[in-house]
C-alpha cells in the first residue's frame, strides 16, 4: 500500500496489523484533530502526505512500545482530559476509587481543606477541586516539571480553588491542619520486574518505585499524616495489589481509625484509609 494516499479506514487497517485498534483508532484522531465519529462517517476521507507520514511515525512509535498517552499528550481522568508528558505518570482507571472515595467523605457545598501529595500532572487534586468548589486543595510534587503540568490542567480546566507547592511530602508546610489527605504515591519495589514492561519502561521511575518493597514512601505518609490532620480527618492512599494488609497495620499502628481497603474493576483491593482519632 502506498502510505503516501491512503484513506481513514486504509490507514486504519494497516496500522491494525502493528497496533491495538484502539491505539489505532485514537492515534488517527489526534493526526487528524477529529472525533471517533467522523472517523466512522467518512472511511473514504484522504489523508494528505503530511498527515500519512505523521500517523505512521505515531504508530511506529506505539510499535516500540511507547504509551498512547505520551504520543498524543492527553489522557482522560474521570469526567476531565489533562494533558501528560514523560514527567508524570499516565492516569489509570484505579485512582479513580481514590477519587470517588475522597468524594463521599466531602460535601459539593461545604468547606473543607484537602492536600494532595504528589500530585503529578494534578488528576487527584484537580479533580476534587473541580467537584468541590467550596474546598481550598494544596497539591504537592518534588517535580518542578510535573508542578508546570499541573498548573496548565488547572488552568486549561478553569480550577482556581487550587495551590501548588513544590517539595517533598509535607517539607512545605507549616503548621497548616487538613480535613483529607490523599495520595497515589510510589509503591512499586525497586526490583519488581514490572517496572521493566509495558508503559512503565516510559513513565518516570521517582514516580512509580520506592523501596525495596516499595513501601517506604507510603510509611512515611502515613508516620506523618496525624500532624497534619484535623481531629478526624481522613487519610486516603492508592497502593500496590498486595499492600493493603501492610497499609492497614501502618495506619493502626498510628491510632488511625475506621479503616478500611477497597478493590478495584479487577478485584484488587488497590486504595486503603482511614480516619484519625479524636
Amino acid at each position: 500500500m502506498n502510505m503516501q494516499s491512503v484513506t481513514i479506514s486504509q490507514a486504519l487497517v494497516e496500522a491494525h496489523r502493528h497496533i491495538e485498534k484502539i491505539d489505532a483508532r485514537m492515534l488517527l484522531e489526534y493526526t487528524l484533530g477529529v472525533s471517533h465519529s467522523f472517523l466512522l462517517t467518512y472511511p473514504d476521507h484522504v489523508l494528505t502526505i503530511e498527515q500519512s507520514q505523521e500517523y505512521f511515525h505515531l504508530v511506529k512509535q506505539r510499535t516500540d512500545g511507547v504509551p498512547v498517552a505520551y504520543l498524543v499528550g492527553k489522557r482522560d481522568f474521570f469526567d476531565l482530559t489533562f494533558k501528560v508528558t514523560r514527567a508524570v505518570l499516565i492516569p489509570r482507571p484505579e485512582t479513580e476509587l481514590l477519587v470517588e472515595w475522597a468524594l463521599k467523605l466531602t460535601s459539593f457545598d461545604q468547606p473543607c481543606r484537602i492536600l494532595d501529595l504528589g500530585t503529578g500532572s494534578g488528576i487527584i487534586a484537580i479533580t476534587l477541586a473541580k467537584h468541590r468548589p467550596q474546598a481550598q486543595v494544596v497539591a504537592i510534587d518534588m517535580s518542578d516539571e510535573a508542578i508546570a503540568i499541573s498548573r496548565w490542567n488547572a488552568e486549561n480546566l478553569g480550577v482556581n480553588n487550587l495551590r501548588f507547592l513544590a517539595g517533598s511530602w509535607f517539607d512545605e508546610l507549616s503548621k497548616e491542619k487538613f480535613d483529607l489527605i490523599i495520595s497515589n504515591p510510589p509503591y512499586v519495589a525497586e526490583s519488581d520486574p514490572h517496572l521493566q514492561q509495558g508503559d512503565l519502561r516510559f513513565e518516570p521511575l521517582i514516580a512509580l518505585s520506592a523501596g525495596k518493597n516499595g513501601l517506604s514512601s507510603i510509611r512515611h505518609i502515613i508516620e506523618a499524616a496525624p500532624t497534619y490532620l484535623v481531629d478526624s480527618g481522613w487519610l486516603l492512599l492508592e497502593h500496590g495489589y498486595n499492600q493493603a494488609g501492610e497499609c492497614r497495620r501502618l495506619l493502626r499502628d498510628k491510632d488511625f481509625s475506621n479503616i478500611c481497603s477497597y478493590p478495584d474493576l479487577a478485584g484488587i483491593m488497590r486504595v486503603t484509609g482511614g480516619q484519625k482519632n479524636v
